[in-house]
């Protein structure tokens, strides 16, 4: 047997599983075992409708948006020896942000805001502080819904679902400022609504998935000037969903002209995640409350749909380990969390064991320390 990994101070390498619990507005925290199995350790305070987390690059902070207002950034620092959150910071945020992300310093923090059409960067300290005043704010197409950086920290994208596009920025990292690349944005099909997508480990892809029609596009990602070209798109809705097109959905009470329509039976994408060697991509969908698993051709960038497996209710956010051997998924209608086994081989889901979670969870992040 192999001795097992450790860190650079000796102690041995382990995986937390934090997952934000909206309606009961507070992060929940796990240690997972090399065989996949969570121990729950304490549950951390943050607000009402906390939302996405995310991670910085040397494992050594997490943040989390908060939806409800004032709308805020809650910071955490990450003890290295059990995982354990400690509050460190609350900074305001210009919006509600359905997506944070830092980028790959961890100098810079990027906001995407979905009701506002907006995104944000906000500089962050040594410390892990995230600074009050944003560098940036700027106007992007309608319900903005991610933004990250490409793997060289060169270039930012940031999939607008209501127009259909994906903006193309050019990064600064040593300002942390954005400019519109040329062309300044990728024009999907009408109806398409991207939403959230994942670069691959070489930089040669981006995936992006829709989450009005529940399929993911294929992109070749020119490292040179971050520009992007479409190439394939696949499915990943179970063949018997009996789903239809979904449409973008608004803030309650808002007046955009769309029409009142049951959307129970509405295709609702949500979250996208690459295995770390990249041969196998994962989505979720609400509607059906599946995991979808795709084959990644690393040479051409496109997908095959493998299959569909059934998972928590309303799953908004999973997450891979690090190592790519489990995915992990929540649901926001309910009140426990999955643990699947990643086949090394086929790429396929084994169900193995559920976990008690909290109320209204949206997001997952899984740190390797």
């Amino acid at each position: 047997m192999s001795a097992p990994k450790t860190q650079p101070g000796g102690m041995p390498a382990a995986s937390y599983v934090y997952v934000s619990n909206g309606a009961d507005g507070d992060i929940g925290c796990y240690r997972m075992q090399a065989d996949g199995t969570l121990e729950p350790h304490a549950r951390v305070r943050a607000s009402e409708f906390v939302g996405p987390l995310a991670v910085s690059p040397d494992a050594r902070f997490l943040y989390a948006a908060v939806r409800s207002q004032p709308f805020s950034l809650h910071a955490y620092s990450i003890a290295p020896d059990s995982g354990a959150l400690t509050p460190l910071s609350v900074t305001p945020l210009a919006a509600s942000c359905p997506y944070i992300a830092l980028d790959r310093s961890g100098r810079f923090l990027f906001g995407a805001s979905y009701h506002s059409h907006l995104i944000s960067v906000n500089a962050v300290g040594p410390d892990g502080r995230v600074a009050a005043a944003p560098l940036q704010l700027i106007p992007v197409g309608r319900n903005a819904h991610s933004i990250r950086a490409d793997q060289n920290n060169r270039y930012v994208y940031v999939p607008t679902l209501g127009s259909d596009q994906i903006f193309q920025f050019v990064f600064d990292a040593s300002s942390g400022r954005l400019s519109s690349n040329t062309p300044a944005v990728v024009q999907m099909q009408p109806g398409t609504g991207p939403r959230h997508f994942v670069v691959s480990a070489d930089n040669s892809f981006l995936y992006a998935l829709s989450e009005l029609l529940g399929s993911v596009t294929s992109f070749a990602l020119d490292g040179d000037t971050g520009l992007l070209s479409e190439i394939a798109t696949a499915s990943g809705l179970p063949q018997d969903a009996g789903l239809v097109p979904g449409a973008p959905r608004v803030a309650v009470g808002a007046a955009d002209g769309a029409p009142s329509r049951n959307r129970d039976g509405d295709i609702w994408a949500a979250d996208i995640h690459l295995r770390p060697d990249g041969r196998f991509l994962y989505t979720s969908e609400r509607s059906s409350s599946t995991l979808a698993a795709f084959r990644v051709d690393a040479a051409t960038g496109e997908l095959t749909h493998l299959g569909s497996t059934p998972t928590e209710t309303q799953p908004r956010g999973f997450a891979l380990s690090p190592e790519g051997k489990y995915l992990v998924a929540c649901g926001e209608k309910s009140d426990t969390i999955s643990v699947y086994a990643i086949d090394q081989v086929s790429g396929a889901l084994a169900f193995l064991r559920k976990y008690p979670g909290g109320k209204g969870a949206s997001w997952i992040e899984i740190v390797r320390i």
